[in-house]
């Protein structure tokens, strides 16, 4: 018996899928997807994408000063 990856199948919305077959200039659906969960991972274990993303998120997070009271 051959041995070979481990897959899956998986549902997901065909605009999303469209979306991203557009943006990554690729005709497969299958191969879309993979790109950006191989992108994903590859994101992850740069220490200074995962550093931007923590930087990123506390900027967003930040509480917007109020408006004084009249």
């Amino acid at each position: 018996m051959a041995q070979g990856k481990a897959k899956i199948s998986i549902s997901l919305d065909a605009e999303l899928v469209v979306e991203v077959m557009v943006l990554a200039g690729v005709g497969s659906p299958q191969d879309a997807i993979e790109l950006v969960v191989r992108d994903y991972i590859a994101r992850g274990h740069r220490p200074a994408a995962r550093g931007e993303s923590r930087d990123r998120a506390a900027r967003d997070a930040e509480v917007q000063p109020q408006e004084p009271q009249g």
